[in-house]
């Protein structure tokens, strides 16, 4: 399946979903795991397992969240 233009999401279109498949299918078996490993040394995100059936939810509270203006701590 082909999203066309209109169904991108904002700053994104078919160049730059292209050039995303194709570093994920360029990359090594060594070069898939570092990157998944470094997704777990990130101190400012947290990983977790997520019922699927609240996957959209969580999406669009993810999506809310970065367009609002957030404090960074002193």
């Amino acid at each position: 399946m082909t999203m066309n233009e209109s169904e991108y999401p904002p700053g994104w279109d078919d160049a730059r979903v292209r050039k995303v498949i194709e570093y994920y299918d360029s990359q090594t078996d060594e070069e898939a795991i570092a990157d998944d490993e470094a997704a777990y040394t990130n101190d400012s995100t947290t990983m977790m397992a997520v019922p699927k059936e609240l996957v959209p939810a969580v999406r669009e509270l993810i999506f809310r969240y970065s367009k609002e203006p957030h404090q960074t701590p002193a």
